[in-house]
């Protein structure tokens, strides 16, 4: 039987690639494996699957209590499949804080470890098999860990991603400045996206003091483009908030050059929560957060009302 490997909802670019990743690992190791995702790939995500010529995996909506299945780049049930917990879950392996709630048939082998990429976990645990991988494997493996990282930028880098990150574009005689740029600019096109699909691009779901949070985050090199539409954003907030069973939509629009995050502010909720978690005053509809850049280490456990 084939394992699906697959990652959260809202497939950014670890979520993409590591999938991709891992099913090669898998298979090149005697266990035959497939990537799979559970929507339609991020603009950086789609320009990584082109640039080093990968196939764009299928997209999946549930599973089954028939399939086998590794779960990659989140733990958290609400990302995930419906009937994640029918399936015969093999592996997880993670670097997110581990959220609870799902349940296994049998022990299964659990990585998580405090990095800041899926894909650098992935990097210790293939060894010497890496030596194998062809080109486009070992292009991922670096896209998602300067994705991750939003090129060394990010609070949750750690030496150990870095180095791994220098060793892949060494071995592939790429330029990291270069690649990064090319991935961020497509990260920064957003204009086929309605405003709802914005707020779903780059999302996930946690409660914050018994309320239901969707928590957005827009990585960007020109947030003036984003932040032109924050009207119709915000007036979309409630649609999607509703559409998706939360009391509230955070939008955190983060511009990687400046190393900053725009919080976009449409009712008193957001307001109490912002003044309430950064210490922010909050005199208008925007408010800017100097320092945010990471969701996982500097928003989530800040968030509370």
């Amino acid at each position: 039987m084939t394992t699906l490997v697959f990652g959260h909802k809202s497939p950014d670019t670890d979520s993409t690639g590591s999938p991709i990743i891992w099913a090669w690992y898998l298979t090149e190791t005697g266990t035959p494996a497939k990537p799979v995702l559970l929507g339609e790939p991020n603009t950086e995500a789609a320009f990584v699957l082109k640039h080093w010529g990968l196939d764009k995996p299928a997209i999946i909506s549930d599973v089954t209590a028939d399939d086998k299945v590794v779960i990659v780049d989140t733990n958290n049930p609400a990302e995930l499949p419906p009937s994640i917990n029918e399936a015969k879950l093999q592996a997880i392996i993670d670097h997110h804080m581990l959220v609870g709630g799902i349940k296994t048939k049998t022990p299964i082998d659990i990585t998580i470890r405090p990095l800041a990429c899926t894909a650098t976990i992935m990097h210790d645990l293939m060894g010497e098999t890496l030596k194998k991988a062809p080109r486009g494997i070992k292009g991922a493996m670096l896209s998602c860990i300067i994705s991750d990282t939003l090129e060394f930028r990010s609070p949750t880098t750690t030496g150990h991603d870095r180095h791994v990150a220098e060793m892949l574009a060494a071995d592939l005689d790429v330029k990291i400045p270069v690649l990064a740029s090319q991935m961020f600019e497509a990260k920064s096109d957003v204009s086929a996206f309605s405003d709802a699909e914005l707020l779903r691009m780059d999302s996930k779901e946690y409660n914050v003091d018994g309320k239901e949070l969707r928590v957005s985050v827009l990585e960007t090199t020109a947030p003036k483009v984003v932040l032109d539409r924050k009207d119709s954003l915000m007036r979309a907030m409630e649609g999607v908030a509703k559409e998706d069973g939360a009391d509230q939509v955070l939008l955190f629009v983060v511009d990687i050059i400046r190393e900053e995050a725009t919080l976009l502010v449409p009712n008193d909720l957001v307001k109490r929560l912002a003044e309430a978690s950064f210490g922010a005053k909050v005199t208008g509809d925007t408010v800017v957060l100097p320092g945010i850049m990471s969701r996982k280490k500097q928003i989530i456990p800040a968030l509370k009302l």
